[in-house]
């Protein structure tokens, strides 16, 4: 799909003009305190963050096996980087090139056993009403300086997710996820609005311009944090222009019973090929 031309803005006019950063989501105190109001809270939200659901020892073995796969052995996942390998001259330039690992959960234990984690998929089982399929496995990583911004976009907007049925995303803070490292912001409810068009603008994003900004919520973590999201939740990311790293899970679950969208059911329900409307 063609790539709409922009005019050129900084990561800190970009972070001012589309995010906001003084309404802040609540929060769960812990898997314990779970309960029937949270997950009433989702159906009308599109999310719920909850604190505390991996404990230090799983964060810290978690960041250890990501790494692992960074810096010594892949073992058959995939790596994104935003620059040529070969331009990369040690490991600390390798890891701030480095945009999102993904594949991982076939060949390493750990991050496997999060993703299987008995309090997450207990939360997903609640929210999807059947047992839970995972179907994305990544990690996502906003290195210090400048880590770049993941524009607001709805998941199942992506190919890999367009089910006919709600995909849950569960995203998990690794490191502190905070107000100025591109901890997640959220537009309540606004997976009410459906299937929504996306464009090829410095992402596959909403257009800019669509996004109602003024209902922007922040959703800071503490490491073991973690946000249960509508696959049709319109979300985003801001630049990282801290001196802290910000490293996160996400997994993606469907019920058993979900298939996927044709491609043509992909192309009308987000493209513009229908209402032939532009960005």
């Amino acid at each position: 799909m063609a790539k709409i031309e922009q005019v050129s803005q900084s990561p800190e006019e970009i972070s001012a003009k589309l995010y906001r950063f003084e309404r802040i989501a609540d929060k769960v105190d812990g898997f314990t305190n779970w309960n029937q109001e949270h997950l009433a809270s989702y159906r009308i939200d599109g999310f719920v963050a909850v604190e505390h659901v991996l404990n230090e020892e799983e964060v810290e073995l978690s960041i250890e096996a990501l790494n692992d796969l960074i810096f010594k052995d892949d073992k058959g996942a995939q790596i994104q980087f935003t620059k040529p390998v070969s331009e990369l001259k040690n490991d600390e330039e390798k890891e701030l090139a480095i945009r999102k690992v993904h594949n991982f959960v076939q060949v390493d234990e750990q991050l496997r056993s999060i993703a299987e984690h008995p309090s997450i998929l207990s939360m997903v089982q609640d929210i999807l009403g059947e047992t839970p399929k995972l179907v994305q496995n990544m990690a996502l990583l906003k290195p210090p300086h400048g880590g770049g911004e993941k524009p607001w976009h709805q998941d199942m907007a992506y190919g890999n997710l367009a089910f006919e049925k709600p995909v849950v995303g569960v995203w998990i803070a690794l490191d502190e996820a905070a107000l100025d490292n591109g901890c997640m912001h959220v537009i309540p409810g606004s997976q009410a609005d459906g299937a929504t068009p996306h464009y090829a603008i410095r992402d596959w994003q909403l257009c800019d311009a669509h996004v109602q900004v003024e209902r922007d919520v922040a959703v800071p973590l503490l490491p073991g944090g973690i946000i249960l999201f509508h696959g049709l939740l319109k979300h985003g990311t801001p630049y990282n222009l801290s001196t802290k790293k910000r490293r996160a899970l996400q997994f993606h679950y469907v019920g058993e019973s979900a298939i996927k969208l044709t491609p043509k059911e992909y192309k009308r329900f987000f493209t513009n090929e229908m209402s032939g409307a532009e960005c």
